[in-house]
């Protein structure tokens, strides 16, 4: 379920334009680009739909012979197949996916016989809250490491920040994940036990959107427990994947450093604090763009470490589904998930558009 951020199709967002000053954009221009910008969307979730849809069939196994067991006979693979609808062409198939998807009907489990869209909306916040937080940790962290770096270029700061990030990249992030578990619960006894977002009842069940409920409700007991209980996931992917961040910043900050217009500053006296603040602001189209394929990452990465720690998130309920061979549930996820990046490529699209004045909306 991982991907590496550095394989990741990059959205696409507009280019500096080559010409002169900026002239004032018209309205016009700016609402036809954004127009484009979302007709992608449709045409993009129309192909993940299609893709996902086919894919599914290269799993290796049979849904009927996992719920039955492998000494069903012939008989009784056949009647659950009728029952889930799998006898039916693959044309017809294909056709009632997308008729039913349309319908925002996502199908039903083939083991929990739940709509999928009703689980997808019990997991989904979970996956949210440890993304955000894992999100916020590789910013501060990567771009804290990337600016040092690229300030220090060339000397003894940057090559240990460069050797940091390499070996971070270098560790898989469930693999960073029991090694905590190891030291911080087993060795040390200063992390909970990896049980999930809380102890739970005899039934499991705990609210959507713990931490940030458990913040606005004032429930400070809870959310300390919580914030106990997402320390290690929120580390290790946080960690791993703070270095492909560092690695961008650090590219995008060594280029604005060595720009004209940073030696121009620097003759005219500034400090060096807001020189380097500046050099920020002219990369941070590049910087922006980055936080939403470390998003995309995120998103599916997260599946393995969710399961580490039985978080019980949309990364941990698809990967249960693809082990059984759940169509329905491998196919919600794909397109929940290609769905909210799209969405928030199209949104960085427009971000970026107005925030930065060299780029061009033809």
């Amino acid at each position: 379920m991982k991907t590496s951020p550095d394989t990741v199709a990059a959205p696409a967002t507009a280019t500096p334009s080559p010409s002169g000053p900026r002239r004032p954009r018209a309205r016009r221009p700016v609402l036809r680009y954004v127009l484009k910008r979302v007709a992608i969307v449709p045409i993009s979730l129309f192909v993940l739909g299609s893709v996902s849809f086919v894919l599914v069939f290269f799993i290796p196994g049979e849904p009927a012979i996992t719920i039955l067991g492998d000494f069903a006979t012939p008989e009784q693979v056949a009647h659950v197949n009728a029952q889930l609808g799998l006898d039916k062409p693959l044309w017809d198939r294909y056709l009632s996916f997308w008729g039913n998807l349309l319908q925002g009907d996502l199908g039903r489990s083939f083991f929990t016989d739940e709509p999928v869209l009703h689980e997808i909306g019990r997991f989904l916040p979970n996956t949210v809250e440890l993304v955000m937080m894992a999100l916020l940790l590789a910013i501060s962290l990567g771009l804290a490491i990337g600016v040092l770096g690229a300030y220090f270029a060339r000397r003894w700061p940057d090559r240990a920040m460069s050797g940091f990030t390499s070996v971070l990249q270098s560790v898989p992030d469930f693999f960073l994940a029991l090694v905590g578990i190891y030291v911080f619960f087993f060795l040390l006894g200063w992390a909970p036990p990896p049980i999930g977002r809380l102890p739970v009842d005899a039934s499991g069940d705990q609210p959507s959107f713990l931490i940030l409920g458990s913040l606005f409700a004032g429930d400070w007991a809870t959310l300390g427990t919580a914030l106990q209980h997402a320390a290690l996931p929120v580390l290790s992917l946080g960690l791993v994947y703070s270095s492909y961040f560092a690695k961008t910043a650090r590219g995008s900050m060594g280029t604005a450093l060595t720009t004209p217009q940073v030696e121009f500053a620097r003759a005219c006296g500034l400090r060096e604090r807001t020189v380097v603040r500046y050099a920020f602001l002219a990369s941070r189209t590049t910087v922006i763009t980055y936080i939403a394929i470390l998003f995309g990452s995120l998103l599916g990465g997260a599946a393995i470490v969710e399961r580490v720690f039985n978080w019980r998130g949309m990364g941990q309920w698809a990967l249960d589904g693809v082990l059984k061979v759940d169509v329905p549930v491998i196919q919600g996820f794909v397109v929940t998930a290609g769905l909210m990046t799209l969405t928030l490529f199209l949104l960085l699209d427009v971000l970026v558009l107005f925030l930065d004045p060299r780029v061009s909306y033809e």
